[in-house]
């Protein structure tokens, strides 16, 4: 029995995706075009229209797949007691989050610049939405005098530019496991925001006493 026309685009459609974001990762979105995205696929450069109206729509599709994954990650997160313990369950659920999906963060950070002014508004939309969350946890932080900072917008920024930075040196056999890797950026961020490390506070009490 021929396989139907639906049944097709619904099995080809993420194909057609996972491609798009392999080439775009490997190559940049301005210098892939439709017709290597159809070729790596399997399909003819005219039937890729089917599943995309076109390259642009492709890419605001990546990103904005990508960002509504991570905001439904976060969603489910546990919430501990605590502005600090929150802090360190965004920055560990950051890093395993992004750690295993190294071209959807690529793809997701760096063509930004290549979206419509209209998709570029949505897409900024959800990611203010992530950033949020983290700015919550800044303000509560301050406010319960566990951490400092100054701007927590521009702290929140700072810190998901950091932490999303792994991507691009982290590898499989480097020398660092990803515990490692996530308690070393962990107490990166605790002495960016003034917290007291639990040495520093030790010696601290030693000098007073």
């Amino acid at each position: 029995m021929a396989r139907k026309t639906g049944s097709y685009a619904i099995s080809t459609r993420p194909k057609v995706h996972q491609s798009a974001l392999r080439l775009f990762a490997q190559y940049g979105y301005a210098a892939v075009s439709m017709r290597q995205i159809a070729a790596d696929v399997g399909v003819q450069a005219g039937a890729l229209y089917t599943y995309t109206p076109d390259k642009q729509a492709l890419l605001f599709d990546l990103m904005r797949a990508h960002l509504d994954e991570l905001l439904a990650a976060w969603a489910t997160e546990p919430r501990p007691v605590g502005a600090l313990a929150r802090l360190e369950g965004f920055v560990r659920f950051h890093i395993r989050h992004h750690f295993d999906r190294p071209e959807a963060v690529f793809v997701a950070y760096m063509e930004l610049r290549n979206l419509t002014p209209e998709n570029y508004a949505q897409i900024q939309r959800l990611r203010r939405q992530y950033e949020d969350a983290l700015v919550d946890i800044l303000v509560d932080g301050q406010a319960e005098g566990c951490l400092t900072a100054p701007d927590t917008r521009i702290a929140a920024m700072a810190m998901i530019a950091m932490l999303t930075g792994i991507n691009t040196w982290y590898r499989t056999d480097g020398r660092l496991s990803r515990a490692e890797i996530g308690q070393m950026y962990w107490d990166m961020v605790q002495r960016a925001l003034g917290v007291p490390m639990p040495s520093e506070a030790g010696a601290a009490l030693t000098r007073t006493g």
